[in-house]
């Protein structure tokens, strides 16, 4: 399965981002790939007001989305802002295309690095897998690549290619962290990792303190292995997925065939 990676740059403006998603899911489609991946934030770029931007999974924006999907006949995933019920904003991923409607809301929350995103954003519950082209897939965001734990539970549901949507905090080291962490989850889950990432809009916006980006999408394989990366610029990055080399990795890397469960000595009952 041919895959791509739009790493683009969002601005304040979904109408503009919209366009985006219509330029690249084009040169994807035209590439051959059957699932293009956005970046998370890229209905709106992080460091304004988002609950005046969020729109439910139903809206126009994502319904725009879906639109593009059909057009280029393939899947689209892209990182939007919806209501949450208690006045903030759910940190969404949208995926849409040939037999695919859904979405994920992110689970972990990015309260870390100066930064605290659970004062706005309403964190998610349940992972969610889609199917592409018979390749199952799992959705997670930015600082959920910080949590092994999820991607070893989307691997043993069936995962095959895990998707990681970001918008990573620049910061001395982060870039490198970003890279390390896509390796070693891939690693964890003996999947492919699939990283999009916001480019670096440079330091005026990076000062914020909001999480803009800094480049550096990759692929990696299930052998923790960079199949392709970007640099800093918008770009995006085209890569075959080969189901055997998933096959291959949790045959010759048995960690979720050998992961033990084991109770944490502080919650077992203490002997009566």
């Amino acid at each position: 399965m041919r895959i791509a990676v739009a790493q683009i740059l969002s601005g304040t403006e979904p109408a503009d981002n919209l366009q985006l998603v219509r330029d690249y899911t084009a040169r994807a489609a035209d590439a051959g790939a059957a699932m293009v991946v956005f970046p998370e934030a890229t209905m709106c770029r992080f460091g304004v007001p988002l609950a005046p931007v969020a729109e439910p999974v139903d809206g126009p924006w994502a319904d725009g989305v879906r639109r593009i999907a059909a057009d280029a006949g393939l899947t689209v995933i892209a990182g939007m802002f919806t209501p949450a019920d208690d006045g903030r904003v759910a940190n969404t991923l949208l995926a849409a295309g040939p037999g695919t409607d859904t979405h994920y809301d992110k689970i972990h929350l990015y309260d870390a690095f100066g930064f605290t995103e659970s004062r706005t954003v309403a964190p998610g519950r349940e992972p969610v897998l889609i199917d592409v082209d018979g390749v199952e897939v799992g959705l997670t965001t930015c600082y959920d690549i910080r949590f092994p734990q999820l991607y070893t539970a989307l691997a043993r549901r069936g995962a095959q290619v895990i998707v990681v949507a970001a918008s990573w905090g620049s910061g001395p080291g982060k870039l490198e962290q970003w890279t390390l962490l896509a390796r070693a989850r891939a690693l964890d889950c003996t999947s492919y990792v699939v990283a999009a990432g916001q480019a670096d809009p440079g330091q005026t916006l990076s000062a914020s303190g909001a999480p803009t980006g800094v480049g550096g999408s990759l692929v990696v394989s299930p052998f923790g292995e960079v199949v392709a990366a970007a640099g800093a610029d918008p770009e995006l990055l085209v890569a075959d997925i080969d189901s055997e080399r998933v096959h291959a990795a949790r045959d010759a890397i048995a960690v979720l065939r050998n992961q033990a469960d084991f109770v944490d000595a502080d919650e077992a009952e203490s002997p009566g």
